[in-house]
């Protein structure tokens, strides 16, 4: 078989790189050797957002062209992505009060004409920000967003098999070389394809491919380690708070599933893709980390869930993990057939990266991109104002739920009509098979989102596992395995 573009990786960058290339007419292969974000792209802080930190090591470039991501991703996946009020303490602060206000206004004038609030000082009525803290009620509000951070990844490769590309996961690729000006590689599935472009997106693995592809890069990769702990709910409403810590790093801590409060991230360099895991240190780490802030205080004993990735920065000969550019580099091989090697990147700015990466492979290729996806909504996005969407599902399908109704707006927005088309009441669904997950939303996901475990399904198209009782699994994986 015989493709324009083979993409090693099914993070958030290769299957955004497959939709903006089967957009532009290219025949796709997408090969990933587990799950559609498995790794990295499941695991981040789960935000939508500029990076108010990034300015502080100058990374303007980067800074603005994720804050204009943020205003287009919004209005393409507004089921996915919602806006956010963060609120930032100024206590246990190691920067003056000018520095970080001069920040937000400059956070504030890189995002142009944005659709969110512009930041300013806390207020004495402010008390739903305030209560929670145990301290200084001094400090400042601003804007992001946040994101289903796994389903945005799924999200690029549905609208990418959508026109035309293959997503091929537990799929690994075994060898390519260069051979009659393509190249030919061998997959774990038994095939032997031929494409005229590789694309490396395999995020920490990305030097390990190059490595087994043997081209010579001068690129080098720096793994960081970013870990996150979910405690139950510590404060009320739907803002977070962005807590500055003594060693200059930041630790959000934000509304999680309803009943639950995500508290991250850690940054710390490891030696493989593997180590990725969150350690005891970092418990307690995260753990101190609110403590300083919040008059609800919290013990490794209060997590309920972890978890860990390993970010691929490129590395820029920083001496600190925190200060690696989370800017994204693309490197072209053009020694032969062309190979495309991703390093870096975040989730916001993955379809601008996408897009670069089609400009870059697309001279080798003989052909001339053009940006397909600036305006594009996301499978399901085609609905209005959430809220007002959700008050269509509630009055057109009575028997979810307040609280089932919310979570599959969220999850398949517009396409949840396409999922529930003849079905008329909760029996039509399948058996409950816990936390309000049904037997057809289980066929669903196996069969148009490529989920083959009860992981893939709870963990990762969902987070249905934190709500659902023990045995679930086994039930799930029974509808999985079962007739189509």
């Amino acid at each position: 078989m015989a493709y324009d573009l083979l993409i090693v990786g099914g993070g958030i960058n290769g299957c955004a790189i497959a939709r903006e290339a089967s957009l532009n007419g290219l025949k796709v292969l997408l090969v990933e050797k587990d799950d559609l974000a498995s790794h990295t792209s499941s695991a981040s802080t789960k935000l939508i957002h500029g990076g108010l930190r990034y300015l502080e090591t100058y990374e303007f470039r980067l800074v603005r062209e994720a804050l204009h991501e943020r205003e287009r991703l919004l209005s393409a996946a507004p089921h996915l992505i919602r806006p956010m009020t963060f609120v930032l303490p100024h206590a246990h602060a190691v920067r003056p009060w000018w520095m970080v206000r001069i920040g937000l206004y400059l956070y504030d004038l890189l995002s142009g004409r944005s659709s969110l609030p512009r930041s300013r000082s806390l207020r004495r009525r402010d008390a739903v920000f305030t209560d929670p803290l145990a301290a200084s009620h001094s400090g400042f509000v601003y804007s992001d967003a946040w994101v289903d951070d796994a389903r945005l990844t799924l999200a690029n490769a549905v609208d990418a098999a959508a026109h035309g590309a293959e997503i091929a996961t537990r799929t690994a690729l075994l060898s390519a070389r260069r051979e009659d000006g393509k190249w030919r590689a061998e997959l774990s599935d038994g095939r032997t394809v031929e494409a005229r472009g590789l694309v490396n997106a395999a995020g920490p693995w990305v030097r390990t491919l190059l490595d087994s592809l043997g081209v010579t890069s001068h690129s080098q990769v720096r793994l960081v380690k970013g870990s996150h702990i979910v405690v139950p709910r510590l404060f009320e409403g739907e803002h977070a708070y962005i807590l500055q810590q003594p060693d200059r790093r930041i630790v959000f801590a934000i509304p999680y599933e309803d009943a639950f409060t995500e508290i991250g991230t850690t940054d710390i360099p490891v030696d493989r893709p593997e180590d990725a895991g969150c350690t005891d240190e970092e418990r307690h780490y995260l753990c101190d980390a609110v403590n300083r802030y919040f008059v609800r205080q919290i013990t490794p004993a209060d997590i309920v869930w972890d978890w860990s990735g390993v970010r691929p920065l490129h590395d820029d000969g920083a001496a600190k993990a925190q200060s690696v550019t989370r800017d994204y580099f693309l490197e072209l091989d053009t020694e032969g057939p062309p190979l495309l090697s991703v390093f870096g990147g975040k989730i916001t700015t993955a379809r601008a990266l996408a897009e670069e990466a089609l400009e870059k492979i697309g001279p080798p290729l003989a052909i001339e991109p053009e940006p397909r996806t600036r305006a594009r909504v996301f499978p399901g996005g085609a609905i209005p104002a959430f809220d007002h969407y959700l008050a269509q599902v509630r009055a057109r399908w009575p028997f979810l739920g307040e609280n089932r109704s919310r979570r599959m707006a969220h999850a398949y927005g517009a396409s949840l009509g396409e999922m529930l088309r003849g079905v008329s009441d909760a029996a039509g669904m399948g058996a409950d098979l816990g936390a309000g997950l049904t037997e057809l939303e289980v066929r669903w996901m196996r069969d148009r989102e490529w989920a083959r475990t009860a992981e893939d399904v709870l963990w990762r198209r969902s987070k249905i596992g934190l709500h659902a009782r023990p045995d679930a699994a086994e039930a799930v994986q029974k509808v999985l395995d079962g007739p189509a």
